[in-house]
């Protein structure tokens, strides 16, 4: 039998308004006429009753994209992943900036309720975890993110705890005893630098004394990183000054990414001293920059192209499933790819006491 087309009228009676009014907020037109509940409404009823407009086909085919930033080559890197795959499967995508900023997140989140998007995906893990769950129940909504952090989504896996464990076994294998941690904000909302953190001392821990962790981070708000171009390098570049001033006894620090270690490299020669000869340098993320010879920084490959191909793959199969347009609840897909300690000639054994 033959599935009755959803018709305006038939989201108009779900919501309690008439057609005319479905079919303004639907072409987003004099929206300021309507109250946000009123248009949440129209954007979830015409999805659960799986209104296909005579666009829609075309329309579905939008996918966002959520990142913190675009100037740190990682979110470019992995941008331009999701793009590569997108342009292979004839999706269009949108591309979206919070810079950390958790009202910017809201807004997006309540964008992508219109019907014309086709899913989202998050190149970080969201910070409101709650907010967009509830989105994936009628947008299908996939993340990039850490392996460790249960949000309930389907995810793109990096192991940083693991991430956290390669570098500090390098680095104790050359001889290394006094390691500091150089990161930016470090809470509950990157959880990501907390698990490379976490990786780190649990190694350096289970090595015993006198190997010995010290932790530096810098809270930056989102204005600052929105304002502020090179803030992870500026970041680095102060907190490794602060390093080599509190802690001399320091022979090797870690950046929270690659970018930040840059700031560090550019401090430790700045004062007079030789990368690796007095202290050596490693990071996280293989940006390509890492590779030049005048960088040459030992750091974590994530594959990252792969990973925003793999997102882009995940969000297609669960677009593809999604019928009728309110989604399967509970099961959640993961894939992870195996991190690879890349080590170049920003470390070595540490100076002779």
């Amino acid at each position: 039998m033959r599935k009755k087309k959803v018709t305006l009228q038939d989201i108009a009676n779900t919501v309690g308004i008439s057609s005319a009014s479905v079919s303004m907020i639907l072409a987003s037109k004099s929206l300021n006429r309507f109250s946000d509940e009123t248009i949440n409404a129209v954007y979830t009823a015409s999805r659960e009753l799986g209104y296909e407009s005579k666009h829609s086909k075309e329309d579905r085919k939008v996918v966002i994209i959520v990142c913190p930033s675009v100037i740190n080559p990682y979110f470019a890197t992995i941008i331009q992943g999701m793009e590569q795959e997108a342009n292979v499967r004839g999706l269009g995508t949108m591309l979206f900036t919070t810079y950390w900023d958790i009202e910017k997140e809201k807004r997006i989140c309540e964008f992508a309720k219109d019907p014309s998007v086709g899913g989202v995906i998050f190149a970080m893990i969201p910070q409101q975890p709650e907010l967009v769950r509830e989105l994936n129940k009628t947008v299908p909504v996939v993340a990039v993110g850490d392996k460790q952090n249960d949000i309930g989504l389907d995810t793109v896996d990096v192991n940083n705890f693991n991430a956290g464990t390669l570098v500090a076994k390098h680095l104790l294998a050359l001889g290394h005893r006094k390691i500091a941690y150089l990161s930016t904000s470090l809470n509950s909302e990157h959880s990501a630098r907390v698990r490379r953190f976490d990786g780190l001392k649990a190694t350096i821990k289970q090595f015993g004394l006198p190997a010995k962790l010290n932790l530096y981070a810098a809270e930056v708000p989102s204005l600052t990183e929105l304002n502020t171009i090179d803030i992870e390098h500026q970041t680095g570049y102060a907190l490794a000054k602060r390093c080599m001033k509190e802690t001399p006894d320091v022979t090797a620090m870690v950046a929270i990414n690659d970018m930040v270690a840059y700031g560090v490299i550019d401090a430790i020669k700045d004062s007079g001293y030789s990368i690796p000869d007095d202290y050596s340098v490693c990071g996280f993320d293989n940006i390509y920059p890492s590779s030049f010879a005048g960088v040459a920084l030992t750091t974590v490959e994530h594959y990252i192209i792969q990973g925003g191909k793999s997102a882009v793959r995940l969000l297609c199969e669960k677009m593809e499933r999604q019928q009728p347009r309110t989604l399967e609840q509970g099961a959640v897909t993961r894939v992870e790819y195996q991190n690879r300690l890349i080590i170049r000639s920003s470390t070595g054994e540490p100076p002779a006491k």
